[in-house]
């Protein structure tokens, strides 16, 4: 089942980020990620949070993935969202 985690970090929080950012994506690789990436803030270049879809079996899964993602572990996030994702165009 594909899950989709919209993640906002926290004000100001761009180097916390990039400081922990290798970790991240050394996470991601380990799961079935089908598209992750940075959401931009308005001037299109500061990242301020994730968008992330994974495929795991189950909504628990998707919470564990969430809750174990180094950028979380940091306390880089002031909210996620999850949300179980039917993907229609792109398939």
């Amino acid at each position: 089942m594909l899950y989709v985690l919209v993640c906002e970090d926290k004000p100001n929080s761009e180097s916390l980020r990039k400081a922990v950012r290798e970790d991240h994506l050394a996470f991601l690789k380990n799961y079935d990620v089908r598209f992750a990436g940075p959401m931009l803030g308005d001037d299109e270049t500061t990242m301020v949070g994730s968008i992330i879809v994974i495929n795991v079996d189950n909504l628990e899964a998707a919470q564990a993935f969430a809750a174990a993602d180094p950028y979380a572990a940091a306390g880089l996030f002031t909210h996620v969202t999850l949300r179980a994702f039917k993907q229609v165009i792109g398939a």
